[in-house]
């Protein structure tokens, strides 16, 4: 049109008919009585009457800062015919290449007014990047890097909700790939992701401490190419959007896009990486959002207020409590109980978020492969928003209830405590205590009956609470496990009340009671998780070994396709220092004669077990404790409490005291690890089988050992032999002597049975040590009377009194030397005459068994404990 080029459109954008004029100009053409305004109003009357206008013009503009540039050309627009025009977009673009897009719409008045949201883009791209989606808030664009779109965003109904909101496009998709064709990077995408991240992050640290509370930010981002990539494959990229997101306060990452698969028409999809309560980072498919973004309302203001403290507002966890297909119930008191009858537990409908008291109570049902109909157990729940889980009387009420409701249901209780201890208020005072001490005798009746309570701490534990966790979980008699996060401790004064009242504290409650420093070396803690999840991933582990589906005799076996009767013999064996190469060699004549060398024991745990089944070590972290091995595991699909002594000496930490061993010896019992063997025998009764793979020269009686409760220990090792209810399978596998084989004798429990594989000795003491000490006076004879020793005591009675020094030095180096060939003859003799046969013919062993035929043997000797052989 007179010289330049103008382009003219007809489309329909929401069902609105809309006429696009495109043209190009420069700067100085722009002003209402110019070439291009009387352009733009003819071309403007060519259009159709009941449709839109929009206006697109790319400008050539002089390179350099122009602050003015909006102000002048809104002042230019002005006077243009712009009836119908719903947007005008000017393209700047300098010589340089820059190009600056700035987008005028009419007010109210029909005045052209600068839309600072689009400032620097094309208006089109934030429809794609989905700005609609913004309508229900206040958007106010803030700087980023190039390429960026960031926004603070207010809702409009709730001032208090404010966010961060990134915008990114991606215009090139190159995959990257291993050698195997595994998708390993989207450089492009990750590279707009991150861009997108960094700006909210920057924009929090500038903020300083108001900063941290913009945490529920987003990032979105558009992929122009068409995706021809697996969406398995795309959602496992959400490891890197882990450590990308820490410190942005994000909830979410949204990238959209079309996907392209064989045989199937192009799909608009979207994948979100989401924040999941207490396991990170969560990948999931959606399709293309179609509503705007929502505000907060009372409840997620509740989820929010929890994440402020580094906590889970309890209802986010119940997906992952439930699982695959499972269900979770809520349960609250019911309100129909007669006055003076125990409180009752019972479903409540409602929404989430809409409980009265500190505690929240529900029934959960999860389906396993195992258990199809599902693993149902009572689930509690401090709440943090209400006095950060503090307890009086509606929260004992509660625990009290549902205590009792898993005895009638026969199921257990799964508790993930988070509490300040008993409320402290102007109200209240010594009856919480009351309450919190009825809450602590259910919990002590309901272990002391059998039943099962399994910590989870979930956050800060204080006071009241670690004491109803140890109830629950530390003593000799529970059955429970207790789990810790790097989140979490259990402390019975909280730091600041410590310094207040000058009692002596850490730098923060982690180190009076976290799990690295206290709760796991005490063995306090039996497991530990990266987070909630893994949390949850350890319980339901646990109860995969120890459910017993109501009605049920047993936890359940487990189909698996490790033969029964394979030999462990071939079972690779690795060790520092060790010159065995298989489990077979442990046991052999040729490599381990006299069955003194050192092995993992861990090793031969791992030969007997189930191969296709998980192992999961219990008190791994306990401190002391190294020479006992508690695993639970499967054998031949049955769950079992595998117990393994150490057989190979382990280093100790810190400075030994004087009065102790340097190391940890192997074959050897000290008191933790009497202790952690009583505890896991305890909590197997009843249950599940126990199998003991002993190399056990018995109990250390140094003074150090004897000062930390070795013989209380050890005594609860036998009460727990002796009560124990369910098969119980020793198998000697090395050497079998002192204290350890009273507490472990056959006569404290009918249905263990001892085995012992070919080679192994079992006696009252060993033979070195019983030639030593039992056996010194024939020792002594035996030296005596050697002829090499006589040879020299005739010298010496015959010699010059120069020649005397000299033979009597010679005779003490050889009754030295003498004595010890004498000790070994002494040693062999007995080691000869006490071997594991002897033990079978006296009936302290019921059957010595080849190597090849542990497994089996074992198998064997659990079906028949069972009743089922």
């Amino acid at each position: 049109v007179d010289g330049r080029s103008v382009v003219t459109g007809d489309c329909v954008i929401d069902d609105r008919p809309i006429r696009v004029i495109t043209a190009n100009a420069v700067a100085g053409e722009l002003d209402a009585d110019g070439p291009v305004a009387a352009m733009v109003a003819d071309q403007l009357r060519g259009r159709p009457a009941e449709g839109e206008a929009i206006v697109e013009l790319y400008v050539g503009w002089p390179s350099g800062p122009d602050p003015d540039r909006a102000t002048t050309l809104r002042e230019q627009l002005r006077g243009w015919e712009r009836e119908g025009v719903s947007r005008v977009t000017i393209a700047a673009c300098s010589a340089d290449g820059d190009v600056d897009y700035l987008t005028f719409r009419p007010d109210a008045a029909g005045e052209p007014v600068e839309d600072a949201r689009v400032r620097g883009v094309h208006p089109m791209v934030f429809r794609r990047l989905n700005l609609w989606r913004l309508s229900e808030f206040d958007a106010t664009r803030l700087p980023a890097p190039r390429g960026v779109l960031l926004f603070e965003c207010v809702a409009k109904a709730n001032p208090d909700d404010r966010r961060l909101v990134a915008m990114a496009e991606v215009s090139q998709l190159a995959a990257v790939r291993d050698a195997n064709g595994r998708l390993i990077g989207l450089p492009h995408a990750e590279r707009a992701v991150e861009n997108c991240l960094e700006s909210i992050r920057r924009t929090r640290a500038a903020r300083g401490t108001t900063g941290s509370r913009l945490d529920m930010n987003h990032v979105w981002v558009y992929v122009w190419p068409e995706i021809e990539l697996d969406l398995r494959d795309v959602m496992t990229l959400q490891h890197k959007i882990t450590p990308l997101s820490d410190g942005t306060g994000i909830e979410e990452v949204l990238a959209e896009g079309t996907f392209v698969r064989p045989d199937t028409a192009p799909t608009k999809l979207a994948i979100r990486f989401h924040a999941k309560p207490g396991s990170g980072v969560a990948a999931s498919v959606v399709p293309p959002p179609d509503e705007p973004l929502q505000p907060l309302d009372d409840y997620a203001a509740q989820v929010i207020r929890a994440r402020r403290r580094g906590l889970v507002y309890p209802y986010e966890l119940s997906e992952t409590l439930a699982g695959p297909g499972g269900t979770m119930v809520e349960l609250d008191l019911d309100p129909n109980v007669a006055a003076g009858a125990p409180d009752r537990l019972i479903e409540v409908k409602r929404r989430p978020g809409q409980n009265k008291a500190g505690i929240i109570a529900g029934l959960v049902t999860t389906p396993t492969s195992l258990y199809p109909e599902g693993i149902r157990r009572i689930v509690l729940s401090g709440d943090p928003n209400r006095g950060l889980g503090a307890v009086a009387e509606p929260e004992c009420r509660r625990i009290i209830a549902a205590l009792d409701l898993a005895a009638e249901l026969g199921v257990p209780i799964e508790w993930y405590t988070l509490s300040s201890g008993a409320r402290i208020s102007m109200e209240s005072g010594t009856e919480n205590m009351d309450w919190v001490g009825a809450a602590l005798r259910r919990i002590v009746e309901f272990t002391q009956g059998g039943g099962e309570i399994n910590i989870v701490v979930a956050g800060i534990n204080v006071g009241a609470q670690p004491y109803w966790n140890a109830e629950a979980t530390m003593l000799m008699h529970t059955r429970g496990i207790l789990v810790m996060t790097p989140d979490s401790a259990m402390v019975l004064t909280g730091k600041q009340s410590l310094d207040f009242s000058g009692g002596v504290s850490a730098e923060d409650n982690f180190g009076i009671g976290g799990y690295d420093r206290v709760m796991g070396p005490n063995g306090q803690a039996q497991y530990w998780a990266p987070d909630l999840a893994g949390a949850f991933g350890i319980l339901m582990g646990h109860y995969e070994q120890t459910y017993v589906l109501p009605g049920e005799e047993r936890p359940r076996r487990a189909a698996t396709t490790d033969p029964s009767d394979r030999d462990v013999s071939e079972h690779p064996h690795e060790l520092a220092g060790s010159d065995f190469t298989t489990v077979g060699q442990i046991f052999s004549a040729t490599h381990n004669p006299d069955r003194k060398k050192a092995f993992d024991i861990r090793t031969v745990i791992a030969a007997v077990c189930d191969a296709d089944h998980p192992r999961t070590e219990r008190w791994a972290g306990m401190a002391d404790a190294d020479t006992a091995v508690v695993i639970d595991a499967r054998v031949g699909g049955y769950p079992v409490a595998m117990l393994g002594i150490e057989s190979a000496p382990v280093p100790r930490s810190g400075f030994p005291p004087t009065d102790g061993p340097d190391t940890w010896t192997a074959g050897t019992l000290f008191p933790r690890s009497s202790k952690k063997v009583a505890r896991a025998i305890n909590a197997a009764s009843g249950n599940r089988p126990v199998v003991v793979l002993a190399n056990l020269s018995g109990f250390d009686g140094s003074p150090e050992s004897m000062r930390n409760l070795q013989l209380e220990y050890g005594a609860e090792i036998g009460r727990a032999i002796v009560n124990f209810r369910g098969p119980i399978v020793f198998v000697v596998i090395s050497r079998y002597h002192g204290g350890a084989f009273v507490v472990f004798s056959k006569q404290l429990n009918t249905k263990m049975t001892v085995l012992a594989i070919e080679g192994s000795f079992a006696s009252v003491i060993g033979g070195a040590p019983a030639a030593a000490v039992v056996f010194a006076g024939d020792v002594a004879k035996r030296t005596a009377a050697d002829p090499r020793v006589a040879s020299i005591e005739a010298k010496l009675r015959n010699a010059r009194s120069h020649e005397r020094a000299a033979l009597q030095l010679e005779l003490a180096d050889a009754r030295a030397a003498i004595r010890a060939e004498k000790i070994s003859e002494v040693a062999a003799e007995f080691d000869g005459i006490h071997d594991i046969h002897r033990a079978v013919r006296v009936g302290s062993v019921d059957k010595v068994i080849s190597a090849a035929r542990l497994r089996p043997e074992i198998i064997e000797a659990i079906e028949t404990g069972l009743g089922l052989g």
